[in-house]
């Protein structure tokens, strides 16, 4: 049995090995001064970063935990290696040959390091099998949507043959037993022996933060499996999946450098993603987003100030929403701010360039939401907001997320805008915020929904035109959005133009129009429509399609056209009889002979010749 490694050359490679590479794997650090770098601290959760490292001395310290030494207990702490496997993996990175005590060579281990040099082998096993005649089916996978060889390689993709033992002969050739293919999950206990866990599958190389491979992510690909759609490594002593990210070591140097992380949900979508450009992508590995996932980005991106963002592109559908809303309770945490994007139709990020290439992927950035307007929007949808118990019992269930903010700018922004989403004083909304506050309220439940098909107390996850209710307002707005999708392109500009700039007293059809307003100058180009109806903010993107594609109640084209442009003046003339019932209302506390009195009259004159005006146009 081999002796100690001789102390020269641990300190030899303690000498030629920059310990802030080996903490900058795991931690953002940033210029802290002279010869000193700070980040946050990997051994405690912190907001403002406390870990210091100073290069020069090979040395780190956290000010927050007391937590310090040198690479190799940094290693050991981290890694949970023992001080022997730290230094063998810091040799092995710079290429230097260790001498032992007793002249022998490395030793034989069965711990951690054997863990990883499994995972590895496996890796490469199935990265070659990916070659073959058997993995066709898998090339054509992969081909279909839209990964080439080259692709493949770049993210270490492979193919685990239909035998039950082709993987476990290749590994226990290379010198590994049973028990340690068992401890890193790449084998199953039967009655007969060990087999191979991952067979007739794509398989998807699972890497930390320093690009180790510790377990792997695999697909069915035939329809005789009867195995999960996905399978992934168990829980190993080196596989956590609550703290696991796809992608990370790809998207760790991106993600510190630009504050931003893009969540996406599958392992196809972060290719997808990365090919496309949005390098920061990463996914979870079989178990949804939370704390501990947090934790590990919060190190890596180093987001000790708000700048940073945190941009997660849920499904659209039920599933979709609900993992939204439970991320939305764990990314107070990040210090960044937090965002929800959706591609056109629901596509996912692999489906969108699949259909319409790598600058629709890009562009979802342009379609975030902030979480907390998402997660609002989600809270009062299912209200009828044209009534006061509505209104009343939307502020109820939305103000404990206004609540929950930490910005003191951000907050009073939000009660403004939950005002007027309500239809509410201001004042209303800020006294219930704050009493949301105090009591410490947190509803995770939201309101009634207007869909059958949810369960009662469940969040809505889409507005149909079906749900909306049957009300003179919002049959005007509904049938106006309506009108102006499809017929918009051929109705007066400036008079739509008029009609969408006001806002609907529906929040979901507010939401809409406001698309619509943002595309009225480009009515005239083919597609604007279709452009405006993708740009709605989730969840209501779905009953704009609605609206788009709906029968338009009206006899014949010429009538249609007519109706639109009709109801784009009953918009005008609504605001209009707002605007006069104010009026009247302000002229009775004012002296009628007063400068102010006659104003307000020349302005009811105006008002009435306009909407004289606009009723003889009809």
């Amino acid at each position: 049995m081999a002796g100690r490694i001789r102390q020269s050359d641990v300190e030899e490679v303690k000498s030629r090995t920059n310990i802030a590479d080996i903490v900058g794997e795991r931690v953002a650090l940033k210029n802290a001064g002279v010869g000193a770098m700070k980040g946050l601290c990997p051994f405690h959760d912190e907001r403002s970063p406390s870990f210091n490292v100073r290069p020069q001395a090979g040395f780190y310290h956290c000010f927050g935990c007391g937590e310090s030494g040198d690479v190799y207990s940094f290693l050991t702490k981290m890694d949970h290696v023992s001080f022997t496997e730290a230094v063998e993996r810091l040799a092995g990175r710079i290429g230097y040959t260790l001498h032992y005590e007793d002249g022998g060579a490395a030793p034989e281990h069965t711990g951690r390091t054997r863990l990883y040099a499994a995972n590895a082998a496996a890796a490469e096993f199935f990265r070659g099998q990916l070659l073959t005649a058997e993995a066709d089916t898998a090339r054509r996978f992969l081909g279909e949507r839209g990964f080439d060889a080259g692709a493949a390689a770049h993210f270490g993709v492979g193919y685990a043959p239909k035998g039950w033992e082709g993987m476990r002969d290749a590994l226990r050739s290379a010198g590994f037993t049973d028990e340690e293919l068992t401890n890193a999950g790449l084998v199953s206990q039967g009655q007969r022996g060990v087999y191979d866990r991952f067979r007739g599958r794509v398989v998807w190389p699972i890497r930390d933060v320093t690009g180790q491979v510790i377990g792997f992510g695999a697909r069915r690909l035939y329809d005789d499996d009867k195995g999960p759609k996905y399978l992934n490594t168990p829980e190993t002593t080196i596989y956590k999946k609550a703290q696991v990210l796809y992608g990370l070591d790809l998207a760790k140097r991106d993600i510190s450098r630009e504050h931003r992380v893009v969540v996406v949900e599958g392992y196809t979508d972060v290719m997808a993603c990365h090919l496309a450009g949005i390098t920061t992508a990463i996914a979870t590995c079989g178990t949804a987003f939370g704390s501990d996932h947090i934790t590990v980005l919060r190190r890596v991106m180093g987001d000790d100030s708000t700048a940073g963002e945190v941009v997660f592109t849920f499904d659209p559908d039920a599933a979709g929403q609900k993992a939204a809303l439970r991320a939305f309770a764990d990314a107070k945490r990040f210090n960044a701010q937090t965002y929800v994007a959706t591609g056109p139709e629901g596509l996912d990020p692999c489906d969108l360039r699949l259909k319409r290439g790598d600058g629709a992927v890009r562009g979802l950035m342009d379609t975030k939401v902030p979480m907390v307007e998402f997660v609002l929007d989600q809270r009062i949808a299912g209200y009828d907001l044209t009534s006061v118990e509505g209104r009343v019992g939307a502020l109820r269930a939305s103000a404990p997320v206004v609540a929950e903010l930490r910005d003191a700018l951000l907050q009073p922004e939000y009660i403004r805008v939950l005002a007027r989403r309500l239809g509410m004083d201001t004042e209303d909304v800020r006294r219930e915020v704050e009493r949301a506050g105090r009591s410490g309220a947190r509803r995770d439940s939201a309101p009634p929904t207007a869909q059958a098909d949810n369960a009662p107390g469940e969040p809505l996850v889409r507005v149909t035109v079906s749900s909306l209710p049957l009300t003179a307002d919002v049959t005007l707005e509904r049938d106006a959005l309506m009108g102006f999708l499809q017929f918009g392109h051929r109705m007066d500009a400036a008079l739509v133009a008029r009609a969408v700039g006001l806002p609907f007293r529906h929040p979901a059809l507010d939401a809409v129009r406001q698309a619509v307003q943002q595309h009225a100058d480009s009515m005239q180009r083919p597609g604007w429509a279709v452009e405006a109806v993708s740009t709605v903010r989730e969840p209501f993107r779905s009953l704009g399609a609605e609206l788009l594609a709906s029968d338009f109640p009206a006899l014949d084209d010429a009538a249609a056209l007519s109706s639109a442009s009709d109801l784009a003046r009953r918009l005008v003339i609504r605001s209009l009889d707002a605007q006069k019932n104010e009026l009247l209302g302000a002229i009775q506390r004012v002296p009628a002979a007063s400068e102010e009195g006659r104003a307000i009259r020349l302005q009811l004159r105006e008002l009435d010749a306009e909407r004289q005006r606009l009723g003889n146009e009809s």
